[in-house]
């Protein structure tokens, strides 16, 4: 709906805008100067783990993460709170603990926000960060010969939904918890020291949208290999389960056009590809060679595939 509605809101030119909404990336970015350009985002969402704290800091290393995919430096925040005016303060406090928290983790200064009574709770932030205008790693640099690198494992929003039907395993939500408050600070700056073309993270669309948009903006195909994909424990099971968020059923709608299976894959399988993310990893396009330093400096980075020349879809699993 979103990319309807945006095809028909006017466009102004201005020549400092360096990246807009065109290509659905993850943050905008505004130069200021020939070395000095801002980075600004905004996300915010409905709890998705039961501890206030949590959940705020979750939020928070969500919102910071459109900020690191584009290469950049979060300095300011600020917050977006909905909480019903018949809540428990304690709950408020224990959410804004967290995503403060997590904020000062990035040395990231929460400057202000704003509220508003709303009987479903949401929070998130507008980051404001900083990068330099020749380092900006958009989702529109992939290159044909390049290596696909991604930084975290998937199935968040799999094992959120079994967690609401009572269905988790406390061990496998603490594995996602513990993922989800991970930033990308670091996968950012071990990406920055390599000559990485293209960057985004992978978060509400899932793995399959986020790709999609990469593989449009850049003009090429991602050719991603599914049995190198990670996936939390439990997730393939759960999904198996049935524990399918409506997210991932919107993102399936969405991009399966934009995808060309080269076999079949188990069901399950198949639909972590479109499983919505929060604070998921980062998703790299880069040289073979600099694809084996990442893995080898960033732990937790395992390549996924690789961008081809653009075929008859956007994506294509092999």
């Amino acid at each position: 709906m979103l990319d309807r509605v945006l095809a028909n809101v006017p466009r102004w030119a201005d020549e400092n805008v360096l990246v807009g909404f065109d290509t659905a990336d993850d943050a905008g970015v505004y130069k200021l100067t020939a070395e000095l350009a801002l980075v600004q985002t905004v996300d915010f969402f409905t709890p998705i783990v039961d501890d206030p704290y949590l959940f705020g800091a979750i939020a928070a290393a969500n919102a910071l993460s459109d900020v690191y995919a584009m290469g950049g430096k979060p300095l300011t925040a600020l917050s977006i709170v909905a909480f019903p005016a018949k809540g428990e303060p304690e709950d408020l406090e224990r959410i804004l603990q967290g995503g403060a928290e997590k904020m000062h983790e990035a040395n990231c200064s929460i400057v202000g926000g704003h509220s508003v009574n709303d009987d479903e709770i949401k929070f998130g932030y507008a980051v404001t960060g900083t990068v330099h205008p020749g380092r900006i790693q958009a989702n529109s640099g992939a290159r044909a010969g390049d290596a696909l690198v991604f930084t975290k494992r998937l199935g968040t929003g799999v094992i959120a939904t079994a967690l609401k039907r009572e269905i988790a395993d406390q061990r496998h939500v603490d594995l996602a918890i513990a993922q989800m408050l991970e930033l990308n600070r670091r996968a950012c700056e071990e990406m920055l020291r390599l000559d990485a073309h293209g960057c985004t993270d992978v978060t509400g669309f899932g793995l399959i949208g986020h790709a999609r948009e990469m593989a449009l903006a850049s003009g090429v195909t991602l050719e991603i290999e599914v049995g190198r994909l990670q996936f939390l424990p439990g997730a393939v099971d759960y999904a198996r389960a049935g524990a399918i968020p409506g997210g991932l059923k919107n993102n399936r709608e969405f991009a399966s056009c934009a995808v060309e299976a080269t076999r079949e894959f188990a069901p399950e399988i198949e639909a972590l590809l479109y499983d919505p993310q929060t604070s998921g990893g980062l998703l790299i396009s880069l040289p073979e060679a600099d694809a084996d330093r990442l893995t080898a400096s960033l732990e937790q980075a395992y390549r996924i595939g690789r961008v081809v020349e653009r075929g008859a879809a956007a994506i294509r699993l092999v």
